[in-house]
């Protein structure tokens, strides 16, 4: 194998590497480096970042290397036509390949998620009774909150059996509630 072909699979292999290196132990060996207001921590999402520059040199060595085999049929005996290959190809292939990491983790960063659940979540809420709840007493409840299903300790003005069916009328806590039974409005 011709010695520049092989460097640029080890450039290749050592841009890969580094990714999965920084993206293993980004968390635990956090680093950043300032570089005119360049951060390049793991988890930045900008152009100099760790993962995009990995990208960049992992896809610039095995691109690179395609286009040096391919042109070396070319060579003219300077090295010059394959070496040239290599650099155009490799940038062909690092360059999109770094804007698309850079693309996708500031998607990933950005992704939206759920609130988080708090008391006033739980009110209006229908459920059942998985406890019996006594007079003034606390039992438990199972209602549902954005698919979740979550047991609350429950306290009722009357008596409720087992598997009646319960609307949260207040939220005493994230974790107990005052509830009146289902259809009794």
């Amino acid at each position: 194998m011709d010695p520049i072909t092989l460097g640029l699979l080890v450039l290749g292999c050592t841009g890969v590497l580094i990714l999965a290196a920084s993206l293993i132990f980004g968390e635990l060996l956090h680093v950043d480096v300032h570089a005119d207001h360049a951060d390049l921590g793991h988890d930045d999402s900008g152009p100099f970042s760790i993962p995009v520059l990995a990208a960049f040199v992992g896809a610039f060595g095995f691109v690179g290397a395609i286009g040096h085999s391919v042109a070396g049929g070319a060579d003219d005996g300077t090295g010059v036509v394959p070496l040239a290959a290599a650099v155009v190809a490799g940038l062909a292939g690092a360059i999109p390949t770094a804007w698309l990491t850079i693309r996708l983790s500031r998607s990933l960063a950005g992704m939206p998620t759920d609130a988080t659940l708090t008391a006033s979540a739980l009110v209006a809420q229908t459920g059942v009774v998985v406890t019996p709840i006594g007079a003034g007493t606390f039992g438990e409840v199972q209602v549902n909150v954005g698919g979740q299903p979550l047991k609350l300790y429950a306290k009722s003005d009357r008596p409720l059996r087992l598997g009646t069916a319960v609307l949260v009328v207040e939220a005493l806590t994230e974790s107990s509630v005052i509830v009146e039974e289902y259809g009794s409005f």
